[in-house]
């Protein structure tokens, strides 16, 4: 043959360009394999360094937690804080109906169940037989959310009225036409109660939803 190889015996001259491709084979693998294991130390440093993101947005769950619950507590304070207690509030109790002595045993029934009592008569000519239903609850402006709640729960169905230029903290009963007698006191019990609402979640809620 009038090659570059002269072939002579049963052997074949080795290709020197094989080997030559194979080292630069492996040493392109080489350099991508050192290439991605410095990356991956370069990604590692940088989260050491940084806190890892892990921590950062468990940190953020708690702290949102612990804001959610912040509101809800003092709005419960401020609701258990606005409603006070019979004993805290006086009533004037005023008959605007034909029937007599209905002021009286209505003021001593009050008295009763906690009631502060104040005035005790006929109602003025203002009110007087011009009461239709059950009753009026009249107090001022600042009773409306707090004192006249509450006792509304003493007689259902009584209407409730405020008076802007009124002064002082003590509500009127003005009785009506309607009246027979106040609302029973296993019932008026119950709905003072519901009044107040359920009790407040406790601290210890809170961080076991969070958990």
């Amino acid at each position: 043959m009038g090659g570059q190889y002269r072939i002579t015996g049963d052997k074949y001259p080795r290709m020197r360009r094989s080997r030559r491709r194979g080292r630069l084979v492996l040493m392109m693998v080489a350099s991508v394999a050192v290439l991605g294991v410095g990356g991956w130390g370069t990604l590692q440093l940088i989260d050491v360094f940084t806190g890892g993101g892990k921590q950062a947005s468990a940190a953020g769950s708690k702290a949102a937690c612990a804001s959610k619950a912040s509101p809800s507590a003092s709005a419960s304070t401020r609701a258990d804080s606005a409603l006070p207690k019979p004993a805290q509030i006086t009533v004037n109790v005023f008959n605007a109906t034909p029937r007599s002595g209905l002021a009286k045993s209505t003021a001593d029934e009050l008295k009763k169940r906690g009631f502060k009592i104040g005035d005790v008569g006929n109602a003025s000519a203002q009110w007087d037989k011009k009461v239709q239903g059950t009753g009026v609850l009249l107090g001022p402006a600042a009773s409306l959310d707090t004192s006249l709640p509450v006792l509304a729960t003493q007689l259902t169905g009584a209407e409730r009225r405020t008076e802007a230029t009124r002064k002082g903290t003590t509500v009127d009963l003005i009785i009506g036409t309607a009246f027979k007698n106040l609302t029973a006191k296993a019932a008026a019990d119950k709905a003072l109660a519901t009044l107040s609402g359920p009790a407040a979640p406790t601290a210890s809620a809170s961080p076991k939803a969070c958990s």
